[in-house]
């Protein structure tokens, strides 16, 4: 008696991926070659950056927010990172502040340590070293790395304008209106970066150019302005 052989059943060929997919493969191919580009190029940045000497800071002491003084002197042999707020802003002081709490972290172990954030306060007639000492509380500040300073008026006036060569005016209410920079100084005192609160990789570059500086032995003497 003979056997009968199974059915067979047509099998469907494979459908082509669908064009969605192929768009989201391209996307992340994309993404990781960018993703590398990026990683080379702060690499790079990193190995080699060199920031010229823009000016030297001019001698200054004013009062911290634990009382204690805070000078050129006093910093010499640091890395230091300065920007300028007020703390009845209403505008861009948050977020600056916050910028700096975010350093704040970083910085711990950059340079050997040797590193201090400064915040100069722009409304020194308000900005007591009490109202400043409650802020910096509020916003997490560790005054053995990071130091609000306030003063007197016309000397923080002239540091600002003069000394860190940035803009600062009032506007029709009265309030101080003032640059959204940070100012990178090296251990002898001499500026050597700005840079802007709105650049997107703002705290990634201002870390290379602390690790920068934190490999040269002193200011290129050849460079001073």
């Amino acid at each position: 008696m003979s056997r009968k052989n199974p059915p067979v059943h047509w099998t469907p060929p494979p459908s082509r991926i669908p064009w969605r997919v192929w768009a989201l493969l391209v996307f992340i191919a994309l993404l990781v070659i960018g993703a590398e580009y990026y990683w080379i190029t702060i690499s790079h940045k990193r190995v080699d950056r060199e920031l010229p000497v823009l000016a030297e800071v001019p001698e200054f002491s004013f009062q911290s927010e634990t009382g204690a003084m805070v000078s050129k002197a006093s910093l010499a042999g640091k890395i230091w990172v300065a920007d300028f707020i007020f703390t009845r802003c209403a505008g861009p002081c948050p977020l600056m502040t916050e910028k700096m709490r975010q350093m704040q972290s970083a910085v711990r172990n950059l340079a050997g340590g040797g590193v201090h954030l400064i915040s100069v306060t722009v409304d020194p007639e308000y900005d007591t070293s009490e109202v400043l000492s409650r802020y910096g509380a509020r916003v997490g500040s560790n005054p053995d790395q990071w130091s609000f300073l306030t003063g007197e008026k016309g000397a923080i006036d002239k540091f600002i304008t003069k000394g860190m060569l940035l803009g600062l005016s009032k506007d029709g209410e009265g309030m101080p209106v003032h640059a959204q920079k940070f100012v990178i100084v090296d251990r002898e005192g001499y500026v050597r970066a700005y840079h802007d609160l709105g650049d997107p990789l703002l705290v990634p570059d201002i870390l290379s150019d602390i690790e920068a500086l934190g490999r040269e032995k002193r200011t290129p003497k050849e460079e001073k302005p």
